[in-house]
């Protein structure tokens, strides 16, 4: 079946016909019948450069031969016991060993389930009932942290999705990124303050980068008024380096979520965090998290197999700057909006300058992005389909591949 018959069924069966609110593509998707490398392959006989990598975890690239075997050997193993395995030191070990500061790890099935426990585990351990997250900032798709953008400096939450009740994120504070200013005031006025949550690097309205010092700030302010910090790393860890955003700033929070490039592909997701911290959670402590399919041996294996190749091959985090910045030169006189990255991760805003914040992002004009993003995918470029999402390469991007993607982005702009 082609992908606008597949879909014509799927939307009888799946809200949308989708399993994913990103994934519908209008007028339909279209659906994949395989994948190698840095390529898609359509059940329409297309084949796509692919600079959505699922999202990011992707950074071997599609059905890379490390990870493969890494599963097909567990696999011969079995693929889920409900007991604990010895994988799951093995990595933690890794883990911790890569994030300085974080003394212990909790693996679960999700980025967004890690988020979730880390606020959790905040509020149980501060004693405190309010959070701070960052306007734009995505966090998964839990009732706390599903909150409208407010117009104020500091907003009071409001629900971002039916079936929310204003109570639950009531006691959800938002402050603008790149705005340490904002921050000090609400949390000034404010001792019930358990935690900022914050992407370091903001990866779910596009790619904004910090300010000089941004985060070394809110490190300061967040101590100073007896706060947790918590990094939310499930885009940018290990996609900017080994240990990810807080090593590459230089900023040791408290608290770390992870997921994505950790899973190989598979799903997967973690929180770690100072030892004091971390010694709450049940069965050492009273905050309570579970789940069945939590250090899955497969997600494990290939979690472990990803992390190790990027351990032995640390040069390829170089390669994948120079050709993001290789991108950038190509098409730099091409188009009136702006280009912007940061190691292997890019985006093009139609905004005339690189926005800071959630509220500049959305003086983007959508409708030149869409129309933009349509042209792309019809020259074998598949970005994802939203100006407020981000790029990603992966180490099987090849230079022939960067050459295309900057020919085509010179074209369509």
């Amino acid at each position: 079946m082609k992908s606008s018959e597949l879909f014509a069924s799927a939307r009888h069966l799946m809200p949308g016909g989708v399993s994913s609110p990103v994934r519908a593509i209008q007028p339909y998707p279209f659906y994949v019948s395989h994948a190698g490398g840095s390529r898609l392959f359509t059940v329409d006989g297309k084949h796509l450069i692919d600079c959505c990598l699922a999202y990011g975890p992707l950074i071997l690239g599609h059905a890379s031969p490390v990870i493969k075997a890494a599963i097909a050997a567990q696999l011969e193993n079995g693929w889920l016991y409900g007991t604990p395995v010895p994988l799951e030191p093995e990595f933690a070990r890794t883990i911790t060993a890569d994030h300085p500061g974080m003394d212990m790890v909790r693996f679960v099935s999700s980025g967004s389930e890690a988020t979730m426990a880390a606020i959790r585990l905040a509020r149980g351990f501060t004693k405190k009932k309010d959070i701070v997250k960052v306007e734009g900032g995505f966090h998964g798709a839990h009732d706390a942290v599903l909150v409208k953008a407010g117009s104020g400096a500091t907003t009071l939450g409001m629900p971002d999705s039916a079936g929310i009740p204003a109570d639950v994120v009531a006691h959800t504070r938002q402050v603008p990124f790149n705005d340490p200013e904002a921050l000090e005031s609400l949390l000034s006025k404010n001792n019930d303050v358990a935690a900022l949550i914050i992407e370091p690097v903001l990866g779910n309205i596009g790619l904004i980068v910090p300010d000089k010092n941004y985060l070394q700030e809110i490190r300061s302010i967040t101590r100073a008024c007896d706060v947790l910090l918590i990094f939310d790393e499930v885009i940018t860890g290990y996609r900017l380096g080994i240990g990810g955003a807080q090593v590459r700033y230089g900023v040791k929070p408290d608290l770390t979520t992870l997921g994505k490039i950790i899973g190989g592909g598979l799903p997967i997701g973690a929180f770690l965090g100072r030892r004091e911290i971390m010694e709450m959670v049940a069965p050492a402590g009273p905050v309570y998290q579970a789940g069945t399919f939590s250090g899955n041996p497969l997600s494990l294996s290939a979690g472990i197999a990803t992390v190790r190749w990027l351990h032995e091959h640390r040069n390829a985090y170089a390669v994948l700057e120079n050709n993001t910045r290789a991108i950038e030169e190509l098409i730099k006189d091409g188009g009136t909006g702006s280009f912007v990255r940061l190691g292997s991760m890019f985006k093009y805003f139609f905004r005339n300058a690189p926005p800071r914040n959630y509220r500049e992002v959305k003086e983007c004009d959508t409708g030149a992005f869409h129309r933009f993003w349509t042209r792309m995918l019809e020259q074998g470029i598949f970005l994802p389909p939203s100006q407020f999402e981000t790029n990603f390469l992966s180490v099987m991007h090849t230079d022939q591949d960067i050459q295309a993607i900057a020919a085509g982005y010179r074209s369509c702009l």
